[in-house]
């Protein structure tokens, strides 16, 4: 159901290349560049990531209870994003674990902008 997420970053080349970078291993890269937006994925016809300076020309401001959620094929695989993130400039924002026993796997950070993201799988 979801085509795209949007969010505001406050340098474009900084974080189109923060998340080119860190979902490499998956094919991503920049779809549509279109100027102030930029969307990443690997078909426009899948869900997307599109970061963007915001269109009022004001800062971006991180949303308190917002957060951009990706799924992985295995807690090896969210542990991996998890690592990736960090070795990219993100900060720490719960280190991966089993948040919910034999139910939720996840890993949370903040991306270069503050952006709340967390890696998971169910199980």
């Amino acid at each position: 159901m979801i085509g795209y997420v949007t969010i505001g970053v406050s340098d474009l080349k900084r974080a189109t290349d923060f998340y080119t970078n860190l979902f490499s291993d998956k094919g991503a890269k920049v779809v549509i560049n279109a100027g102030r937006i930029v969307f990443i994925g690997n078909d426009p016809a899948a869900p997307m990531l599109a970061v963007c300076t915001p269109y009022d020309g004001d800062e971006c401001a991180v949303g308190n209870g917002n957060m951009i959620a990706f799924s992985a094929a295995s807690k090896d695989e969210a542990k991996a994003l998890y690592d990736k993130a960090i070795s990219l400039g993100a900060t720490d924002e719960g280190e991966p674990g089993q948040r919910v026993p034999d139910r939720f796997y996840g890993a949370y950070a903040r991306d270069l902008d503050g952006n709340k993201l967390c890696f998971y799988v169910f199980g």
